[in-house]
């Protein structure tokens, strides 16, 4: 059986630089043996699922905008920078970076957390469309389809 530390040293990083996901999905008995990526991943998108809205909210906030500030420093985790270096968002011309850092800053000032989605096999184009449709959300659609692109 895999050791709560070795589980939370292997996982806790998988929903951005929130560990609590990973100590609580383990404590819960979620994590059994044989360890499995999607027995990990169910278990933890269990205890994402549990946790406060208070929470889930900070989880959401964790995360980097896409093509923003973090990525030009060169600051992103590494999951993160791959992620958006596969779809595109390292390339960039100044035109559209300057359309996501406009639609970056709407969301947030509308949502209060950064526009969250699940980038792998999205093109930058994909990521635009579903940016400009997804801002005229309400915050609860909003704050409802950013947890589930989290888990994801």
């Amino acid at each position: 059986m895999v050791s709560r530390n070795d589980f939370i040293s292997r996982f806790g990083g998988v929903f951005e630089h929130s560990p609590f996901i990973a100590e609580r999905a383990f404590d819960a008995g979620g994590v059994r043996e044989p360890l499995t990526a999607a027995g990990a991943h169910a278990a933890m998108c269990a205890a994402f699922r549990s946790a406060s809205e208070a929470e889930r909210l900070g989880v959401l906030r964790a995360h980097p905008d896409l093509a923003g500030r973090l990525a030009i420093a060169g600051e992103l985790t590494e999951d993160s920078r791959k992620e958006q270096a596969g779809a595109g968002l390292d390339r960039l011309s100044p035109a559209e970076h300057a359309r996501f850092t406009a639609l970056n800053e709407a969301y947030t000032t509308k949502f209060g957390f950064p526009f969250i989605i699940a980038v792998k096999g999205l093109t930058r184009d994909d990521i635009l469309s579903a940016f400009e449709t997804r801002i005229a959300n309400s915050r609860e659609q909003e704050f409802e389809t950013a947890c589930a692109q989290v888990e994801k």
